[in-house]
């Protein structure tokens, strides 16, 4: 029997089997017998040969369908892939109405009683589905407060100023909610509460501010424990660097600009005689000093409102610039007015204190760093009566243009409280027009500030907020004819026959009127009822008209300005804004940031 050899091989043509010939050996059996039949036979040649028939046209035709065999499996895939790919786009574009001009809306014509409407609800349908989510992060936020106004106060003035068809310039912006404005001891609150709860985040006690709920109302010992002080944005905006200021209509320690760097358990403690004189010996602080001495204060870069007669003792009042009587006034011999220039000049900062029209008028804002305004010796004028004038005071909307010179000096950004604190005066007193009047000015303030971001190209990078932070117990009553005047008749009663006006409130003063003779509600006919003194009527008699304890509007625009989405509780506006600017809690945290990449739009 012929021995096979048992030389090795030097050099062969084998290679390892591939998955191309793993699927020639699937498809074609037969084949695979006879090569394995030659592999045991010994038919592969040494060095030099090559396999026999490897080239024949047999082989040639197996490889041929095989690799055809898999090109047209790979390219059925492909081809179902796609199909199913433009089969979702299609119908993802067919149901996406996110370009109105391909999407058809019924352009037929209509009565011109209809098409109005359509006309109108299109327009409005093409900027909801065209608008752009800014979600850049914050530099610089403006906070406007409108003290006391409340829905109805919203929709009155809005048909005072621009009939019902109008909107005020914060109603035209991409985002609104609704805040809940009940304190942490009371579902009426008062705006020292609300306003620790917009700057603070914390719900506190009715006529608390900058203090917890553990600290009851007048409470100086509870007070005095910093555990239970509240931290602010204004606060966690200078610890960030940035700068920070206020503006008011109201004196600026009035309750919503004193919640902002004030701690006390007493709205009253304005000064030094608000306050009992056991309280100061304990080392409680009234607000003025705080604003002047604390180093939050300090810090505030711009300053603006009324209050002299908190900052200054014994000052002197005039038929232009009258005294307060319905609050305190110092008579400890201070000028804390003067003690803020010192320590301005102590500490070598550009600094100025204006009290007037023209003083304001001819500062350039950009060459301070801080600036006082006090220009009433309690809250400034109404805007309707005051005085224009060199000597006179300015406007929300002219000390708001200078706070943003100011604070404008910085590339660390900064944050902007505006308050339009005479809406509330107004309602307080029952004088409606003068509190619609007043949100006109604050609708100014907002268009100015607008322009202003605009034409300093900081529009994008700044968070722009409008709200209130309470209402008040004005209603708009039935059934006046479109077109009316606001502050005119609405209808008669039908159980008196006496006529009432469209603008009524629960609770004044003044506004419970009986008629002395046949003792029903007095008959407004008479009166003029447009004027601005007039005392709208009211179904309570108390000392003064009462706050309301509806829900309030929020509107944003700007940078983060989705964050206001919904019905929030009032202290959310704090956490959002410290949130969209990095601050406080979130000041260079990492959860900020992740935050941001799953916030869903």
């Amino acid at each position: 029997m012929e021995k096979r050899s048992e030389a090795p091989i030097k050099s062969t043509k084998f290679r390892k089997l591939s998955d191309v010939d793993m699927t020639e050996v699937q498809l074609n059996s037969l084949e695979d017998l006879r090569s394995k039949d030659s592999v045991e036979n010994g038919s592969f040649q040494g060095e030099g040969h090559s396999v026999p028939n490897s080239n024949s046209p047999v082989q040639h035709s197996k490889w041929f369908r095989s690799r055809l065999f898999i090109i047209s499996v790979v390219f059925s895939a492909l081809l179902m892939t796609a199909m199913c790919i433009g089969f979702v786009v299609h119908y993802g574009m067919a149901g996406d109405v996110g370009d109105m001009e391909e999407v058809s809306y019924w352009p037929v014509n209509l009565p011109k009683e209809q098409q109005e409407w359509y006309d109108q609800g299109i327009d409005e349908l093409k900027k909801a589905v065209s608008r752009e989510f800014n979600r850049r992060r914050a530099k610089n936020v403006i906070l406007f407060v409108g003290d006391g106004m409340g829905p109805n106060t919203v929709t009155a003035a809005r048909i005072y100023g621009f009939k019902e068809e109008g909107l005020l310039s914060w109603e035209h912006f991409p985002d609104m909610g609704l805040l809940k404005t009940y304190c942490a001891d009371k579902q009426v609150p008062d705006s020292f509460s609300t306003a620790t709860a917009l700057f603070g985040g914390v719900k506190v006690n009715y006529e608390t501010g900058g203090v917890d709920a553990n600290v009851p109302l007048g409470n100086c010992t509870a007070s005095l424990k910093e555990d239970h002080h509240v931290q602010t944005i204004l606060k966690w905006a200078q610890v960030d660097g940035m700068r920070t200021g206020f503006v008011t209509t109201t004196r600026v320690t009035h309750a919503t600009p004193a919640a902002l760097y004030a701690h006390v358990p007493d709205r009253r403690w304005e000064c030094e005689t608000g306050m009992k004189d056991e309280d100061r010996d304990q080392g409680c602080m009234d607000i003025a000093r705080q604003l002047i001495e604390l180093p939050t204060g300090q810090k505030i870069n711009v300053i603006m409102g009324g209050g002299r007669q908190m900052l200054v003792s014994n000052v002197t009042d005039s038929p232009a610039d009258p005294l307060d009587t319905w609050a305190s006034k110092s008579a400890d011999g201070r000028d804390l007015i003067q003690d803020w220039r010192r320590k301005k000049e102590a500490d070598g900062v550009s600094h100025a204190v204006i009290q007037n029209n023209r003083e304001l008028w001819n500062l350039n804002g950009q060459d301070i760093d801080y600036l006082l305004g006090i220009f009433a010796n309690g809250h400034l004028m109404y805007d309707h009566e005051r005085d224009r004038g060199e000597s006179g005071m300015p406007s929300l909307s002219n000390m708001t243009l200078k706070a943003l010179e100011v604070l404008g000096n910085s590339d660390k950004g900064f944050l902007l409280v505006v308050e339009a604190g005479l809406i509330d005066q107004a309602h307080h007193r029952g004088t409606a027009r003068r509190a619609l009047n007043e949100v006109l000015e604050l609708n100014t303030a907002v268009e100015s500030t607008l322009s202003f971001l605009k034409s300093t190209d900081r529009l994008d990078e700044t968070l722009v907020i409008v709200t209130a932070d309470h209402s008040h117990s004005l209603t708009i009553n039935g059934h006046a004819e479109r077109g009316s005047s606001i502050l005119g008749f609405a209808g008669k009663s039908k159980t008196e026959q006496t006529p009432y006006t469209t603008l009524t409130y629960g609770t004044s003063y003044q506004g419970f009127q009986v008629d002395p003779d046949t003792q029903k509600r007095r008959d407004p006919t008479g009166d003029n009822i447009s004027d601005w003194e007039y005392t709208q009527q009211a179904a309570i008699n108390t000392d003064e008209n009462l706050h309301g304890g509806s829900d309030v509007t929020i509107h944003a625009d700007g940078a983060m300005s989705y964050l206001f989405h919904g019905v929030h509780e009032q202290s959310y506006v704090a956490h959002a804004i410290s949130y969209a600017l990095r601050i406080g809690r979130f000041r260079d945290s990492s959860i900020a940031e992740t935050l941001a990449e799953l916030t869903p739009i």
